[in-house]
């Protein structure tokens, strides 16, 4: 029997997925699992790490690993690593489930993310390697998508309220 997340969290880098993720989890009265931790966790380094010593495409089978894993495991708020949404067979895995897409413009994600090294995909031009990466995926986000929450201006808790509001769920 698998179990069935109570919501997923998906959007991109430093969106903040791991804050709201959290909060949500406390308000529904579930647990909360982030697949970049789990991958951080089982691989003994961080992803930044996987990136230089492995590359790209390894470090996505790993993820897609972890990521299908958790969709199997767990019940509670589940928050996916950016780039998750890029495998078809992980955007096939959450139809029909519970999706928030936690978007940001640009200068927000300048601001909240800046020259961050553990952000491998953002090391060298960030405004336009985020323009870029955004044009890849947004659609994708969008697709999986039950509800989008702009998270430009608002505060995690101010986040955490307007996702619970449109997925119409009742607090524990």
């Amino acid at each position: 029997m698998s179990a069935v997340p109570a919501v997923v969290l998906v959007g991109p880098m430093g969106v903040g997925k791991s804050t709201v993720g959290r909060l949500l989890a406390e308000r529904l009265g579930v647990g909360y699992r982030d697949t970049d931790e789990d991958i951080v966790a089982e691989q003994g380094r961080s992803i930044a790490e996987i990136f230089v010593d492995e590359g790209e495409p390894a470090f996505r089978a790993i993820e897609k690993r972890a990521v299908h894993t958790a969709l199997a495991e767990h019940d509670g708020v589940l928050a996916l690593g950016g780039g998750a949404i890029l495998d078809a067979d992980t955007r096939a895995l959450l139809a029909g489930q519970r999706v928030v897409y936690l978007s940001m413009e640009v200068d927000e994600a300048v601001k909240r993310t800046g020259l961050n090294v553990a952000r491998p995909l953002l090391a060298v031009n960030p405004r336009k390697q985020w323009r870029e990466l955004m044009e890849a995926r947004r659609h994708l986000y969008e697709e999986v998508a039950t509800a989008v929450v702009a998270t430009d201006g608002r505060t995690p808790e101010e986040v955490t309220q307007v996702a619970l509001d449109a997925l119409e769920l009742k607090e524990a």
